[in-house]
């Protein structure tokens, strides 16, 4: 292959690399992959490649220190929302219609869901829950 050649295809996959590592947060390299159409890989041969070129690059110039890894100054920030959830006290769910109809479990928290749950509420809560 011509060295013109090899840096088209290194621009190209180097623009996958990229939008694959900018998929939407919860979704897996794989799937992104498959709705792209693109070779798994062939996705992590150039990957490699490329992790390789900027490891001997940094090794060369110096940047590269085995003995003390570098520590992140900063970590990555994630936007944390809360939502404000009325509680009724046990005592007061005296009639059939403020029993739950619905519980969701997990080890931190319990949900009870009654028929009165506005659909908002409801959809606010399982928006939550799926990322909790």
């Amino acid at each position: 292959m011509d060295q013109c050649t090899h840096e088209v295809r290194a621009e190209y996959w180097k623009g996958i690399i990229r939008a694959c590592g900018q998929r939407p947060a919860g979704q897996s390299a794989k799937s992104w992959m498959d709705e792209n159409g693109i070779c798994e890989q062939s996705y992590y041969h150039w990957q490699r490649k490329f992790r390789q070129q900027a490891y001997g690059q940094m090794k060369a110039s110096g940047q590269l220190n085995l003995a003390a890894p570098a520590i992140p100054t900063e970590t990555e920030t994630t936007d944390i929302s809360f939502v404000e959830i009325p509680c009724c006290p046990a005592k007061e769910k005296s009639t059939q219609k403020d029993s739950p109809v619905a519980v969701i479990r997990t080890s931190a928290v319990t949900i009870e869901i009654t028929n009165r749950i506005s659909d908002a509420l409801l959809h606010r809560i399982l928006q939550e829950a799926a990322h909790a």
